[in-house]
Order: structure tokens, then C-alpha cells, then sequence
């Protein structure tokens, strides 16, 4: 065991994922009390874990009901899922905050480059009643790298909202509008827009405002009402470091240090073949210091080149989090 070389944000190559992926599953069946367990009970011999797909994958509930943590001593900072009165948060606690920052700048600017040369317009509203978000301290530290005027969040601003995005658009300059599902739909329904140079990030869910909708109808509804050719998506949730992105239909790109599968739904041990639909395991390398290995509740499809996308929820499963169309 190389106990972690290399740090995730080097990973270039499926050789190096493979080997980091290894090496942190040795790791953090040693450090993480809970992930031990559940390993224990499967009744799994960590010397014959030698590919990605033999390594357990901790449901992602546990981050309801237990600390999930691979370090002793305290956190920075524990995020918490958005979540209704009747159901448990999910609560995530970070060693420390520059994993984070270092895994969601990466994946960012290795598909949009520089943060810098963009103003990052959001419209978080049910985030920010709720403070201790991931996405929203992702927002907050986009708003601050971009440096330019006019980044900011707006909360019922519409109007001032409105004449920012119209007269960048007119100036050409490059903006990304990065909004929650329902607060996108009251956008258009105060104006239609026909904007140039906007990137439009729908970071999903109707939180209970809205009739939930499918993803093709919600975009199509934005596309027509912000008058861009495109809309792009952000997939991540509170127990993840890392981000997706999906720059059309719906189809999400992973950083290098991140990885998506698909299992069964009736057998959560066996994976499904590339192009059909299961549910979604995801191995995320920046989560060295909690759990690396999740099963979601997601449902999706994972392809031959690595990218995927998101069908829904498994039965039974809480609406919640981040881009979590029904």
C-alpha cells in the first residue's frame, strides 16, 4: 500500500485512479470506524480487493444516522443536506476546507476555465435559509474568486436581477446564471429573456415549491424563456467533494478523481452493463477523509467513455439535494 502517494487532484490516467481508489479504501477501512464495520458485516476480505468494483460501497443513509470520518480531532466545518421538517439531514464533516476548494475549483475550470473571467450571477434562495451548505460555500467562493462587479447572489431582486443579466448579456460579457430549478421557472415567468454569452447552471429541484418535472421538459420551459441554446447542469450532494457537470442533454462529465457506476437495483453486489439503467455507485477521491465509496439513490445510465446521467429516484428514496430531478 503507497497510503495515499499522491494527492486526487494529480489523477490523470485510469492506472492512477485505480491505484489511489485501492489505496484509499485500504485506508480508510483502517481510519474510518463505521466503514469498517459495514465492510466486517459484508464479510469482505480486503486482501482480495484488488479492482474498483470489489471495493463496498457505503449506502448513502449513513450519512443520516452516523459520523462518517476518517481522522480523529475536530472538523473545520460539517455540511448539512437540505431537507424537510419530517426528514434527517445528511450531515458531512470536513476535515478541512481545502480538499473542498481545491476539488470543486478543479472541476470547474477544467471544463469552463478560469473563474476569474466570469460573473457568477446566483439564484439560491432555498440555500440560503439554509446556511451550512456545500453548494452554497462552492457559490460564495466562486462569487469572491470571480472578482467582478457584479457577481452576487440575488434574493427576490427581480428586477435588478433582470437589468444585470440584460446589460452584460448586451455587453458580451461571459456570466454564468446559476440557479435552483424553481427559482429559474419564477425568473421566466417575470420575463422572458434573450440572453447572449450565459451559461445557465440548473442545480436542480423544486424543493417542494413547484410540481417536480422532468429534466427535458424543465429545460426545454428554460431554454425557451432565457432564450439560450443550451442548459447546463451541476451534479453533486452534500456527502460528495467533487462536482459533475453536463454541458447538454442532460450527459455529465467527472473529473479524472471521480468515478460513476451502475449497479443492479434488485442486487446492489452485481453492475450493470455500460447503457443500462441501475442505480448509481460513485467513488469520489477528494472524500479521502470520510467515505470515498457511495451508493446512491440515484438511478441513471453510466457509458463506455465514463460520462452519465440521471434518470431519477430509487424507490422509496427521500427527495433531496442537488439535481435530483424525479
Amino acid at each position: 500500500m503507497k497510503n495515499n502517494s499522491f494527492p486526487f487532484w494529480e489523477v490523470q490516467t485510469d492506472k492512477q485512479f485505480k491505484e489511489l481508489a485501492l489505496d484509499t479504501f485500504l485506508f480508510q477501512y483502517k481510519k474510518n470506524s463505521i466503514y469498517k464495520i459495514f465492510c466486517e458485516k459484508l464479510k469482505v476480505d480486503i486482501g482480495k480487493v484488488d479492482t474498483i468494483e470489489k471495493i463496498p460501497f457505503l449506502p448513502i443513509r449513513f450519512f443520516k444516522t452516523h459520523k462518517v470520518v476518517s481522522f480523529q480531532g475536530m472538523e473545520e466545518i460539517t455540511f448539512y443536506s437540505s431537507s424537510t421538517t419530517q426528514q434527517t439531514p445528511s450531515r458531512h464533516y470536513i476535515k478541512s476546507l481545502k480538499y473542498y476548494r481545491k476539488s470543486f475549483k478543479n472541476s470547474f475550470e477544467r471544463l469552463y476555465g478560469p473563474i476569474s473571467e466570469y460573473t457568477i450571477v446566483a439564484l439560491l434562495p432555498s440555500y440560503f435559509e439554509q446556511k451550512e451548505s456545500s453548494l452554497l460555500y462552492m457559490i460564495n467562493t466562486f462569487i469572491e474568486e470571480s472578482n467582478q462587479p457584479f457577481s452576487g447572489t440575488y434574493l427576490n431582486e427581480w428586477d435588478k436581477l433582470i437589468h444585470v443579466l440584460e446589460k452584460l448579456s448586451n455587453e458580451n460579457k461571459k456570466i454564468i446564471l446559476w440557479g435552483v430549478s424553481y427559482a429559474l421557472l419564477d425568473l421566466i415567468e417575470k420575463k422572458k429573456l434573450k440572453l447572449h454569452n450565459v451559461i445557465v447552471m440548473e442545480t436542480g429541484g423544486m424543493k417542494g415549491r413547484r410540481k417536480e418535472m422532468i429534466r427535458a421538459e424543465l429545460h426545454e420551459k428554460l431554454r425557451k424563456g432565457l432564450g439560450v441554446q443550451n442548459i447546463h447542469s451541476e451534479y453533486g450532494m452534500t456527502e460528495l467533494l467533487s462536482q459533475s457537470y453536463s454541458q447538454k442533454a442532460g450527459i455529465f462529465i467527472s473529473p479524472p478523481w471521480k468515478k460513476v457506476l451502475c449497479r443492479d437495483i434488485k442486487d446492489p453486489y452485481e453492475f450493470v452493463p455500460n447503457g443500462y439503467s441501475g442505480a448509481l455507485n460513485i467513488i469520489d477521491l477528494a472524500n479521502k477523509y470520510s467515505c470515498a465509496f457511495i451508493a446512491t439513490d440515484d438511478v441513471g445510465k453510466v457509458y463506455e467513455n465514463g460520462t452519465f446521467e440521471v434518470l431519477g429516484r430509487a424507490d422509496n428514496a427521500e427527495i433531496r439535494g442537488c439535481n435530483l430531478l424525479v
